[in-house]
């Protein structure tokens, strides 16, 4: 008896650990659910896509420039899109927005989790 509840217990301990090494998933360097968010330009001319939270909008496309807000969501529109300085996404692509807290402010691409940038139907501005 003694044996079959230790048993018992050793199975359900490496179960649960498997389940939660499951739902963690890999190591990735996307936020999880990037891959099935939707990202793309929509019949009102917008890119509507998955952002970083917390990314911040700049009064230029520099990082040198004054921020304007952030973006606190993790979805939003970006009206166009135009070259600036170089950021970690390896472009020097900048998205243009209207930022959560009313102000406009252009946003790197690196906290735009498009598929390639600029993104494709986008205007430029």
């Amino acid at each position: 008896m003694i044996v079959r509840r230790k048993l018992s217990v050793a199975l359900a301990t490496a179960a649960l650990a498997t389940g939660l090494l499951t739902a963690a998933g890999p190591a990735s360097a996307k936020p999880a659910g990037q891959a099935a968010a939707e990202c793309g330009v929509r019949s009102d001319g917008k890119l509507w896509c998955g952002n970083r939270v917390g990314a911040k909008g700049y009064e230029h496309r520099s990082y040198g420039s004054a921020v304007r807000g952030p973006l606190n969501s993790s979805f939003s529109w970006f009206a166009c899109w135009g070259p600036g300085d170089p950021h970690g996404g390896g472009n020097n692509i900048w998205y243009w927005t209207q930022l959560d807290n009313g102000q406009w402010g252009n946003v790197p691409a690196v906290d735009v989790y498009t598929p390639v940038d600029p993104a494709p139907g986008l205007r430029q501005c």
